[in-house]
């Protein structure tokens, strides 16, 4: 199966649009048109050595979708989002987020192009209702911060039209891997504590706060990007069946697993320091993620999942070690 062009994929300087487009190049795919707000940040280094056609800044690219200028494209692969969690301004989030979704979706179902964006597992909120991404349980999750009530409003107003048969949506767990640099206080643990063993200091986890989980030992489906790619290629190629889906492993592991991984990547042995969860984390605080993957699976995808401990050698070794 392959993906009609031309592919625009917005949030491509960020950390899993950048690996997107770099797999696109890979197979041979450079007519794309990459869309993002680059700012003043780093993150346009991450577009260094990428082939495409066009870079447009995410408000242009809304103004000629508004104005029907915009390309004719034929897969639309919608990764650009807020995708800080602690973000508190719910009005940015409810635009950004939510409405350029909207619009955005509207626009590609209106021209028959494939449409892909990113969910998230925040929407799970606390996981009382369990991980299952089928659409009657949809309806009952209750998300924790406005980042994931940002993502939710949108699954939601796509399962209320009756369009999930026609767009896909993908529920990201704990992404890690390269290229997620310029995120700042959003990277991943592996990436930031690989700073604290480089600069011979502890990797520093959370105290739980939960009588179920001792200090450390909170569990989370940590996916390598290079896996959320493949998914994601999968099922922008035509033919492949719509639906919000999982983009987890399926199988959760504690933090104080990923530290151990770490250090083993390093060859050191593991010092590992627990420290008080900031105040204002606490009552929102996800203490155990884990991906249902039955629909994911039912829905063609079979490649198997990158085990924590092979995601953080490689993410080492190819990435992290170099720079």
């Amino acid at each position: 199966m392959s993906l009609a062009g031309p592919i625009v994929v917005t949030g491509a300087a960020g950390f899993i649009g950048r690996n997107i487009v770099a797999e696109l190049n890979r197979r041979g795919r450079s007519d794309i048109v990459l869309v993002d707000h680059l700012g003043t940040d780093e993150r346009w280094s991450n577009l260094v050595g990428l082939r495409y056609d066009d870079l447009i800044d995410s408000a242009d690219f809304l103004a000629q979708v508004k104005a029907g200028t915009a390309v004719k494209a034929g897969t639309v692969i919608h990764m650009g989002a807020c995708s800080a969690t602690t973000e508190r301004d719910a009005s940015f989030l409810l635009e950004n987020n939510y409405r350029y979704t909207r619009t955005l979706c509207e626009w590609c179902l209106a021209r028959g192009a494939r449409f892909v964006y990113a969910s998230s597992a925040a929407t799970y909120g606390d996981g009382a209702q369990g991980y299952c991404d089928e659409d009657p349980v949809t309806t009952t999750l209750k998300p924790l911060n406005m980042y994931g009530y940002s993502k939710h409003l949108f699954d939601l107003w796509a399962l209320q039209n009756g369009l999930l048969g026609q767009i896909v949506g993908l529920k990201f767990f704990n992404v890690y891997g390269p290229f997620e640099d310029h995120k700042g206080d959003m990277r991943s643990v592996v990436h930031k504590s690989y700073g604290r063993i480089s600069a011979g200091q502890d990797v520093e986890l959370f105290k739980s706060y939960h009588p179920d989980y001792k200090d450390g030992e909170q569990q989370r489906d940590f996916i390598y990007v290079r896996d959320v790619v493949d998914v994601t290629l999968h099922f922008s190629a035509r033919g492949t069946p719509g639906g919000l889906y999982n983009c987890g492993t399926g199988q959760a592991r504690s933090w104080i697993d990923l530290a151990r991984a770490l250090y083993a990547a390093v060859g050191k042995q593991p010092q590992i320091r627990l420290i008080d969860m900031p105040q204002q984390l606490r009552g929102k605080y996800q203490y155990f993620t884990q991906a249902d993957t039955a629909k994911l699976r039912r829905a063609g995808y079979t490649a198997p999942f990158t085990s924590l401990e092979d995601g953080v050698k490689d993410y080492v070794a190819t990435h992290l070690a170099i720079r």
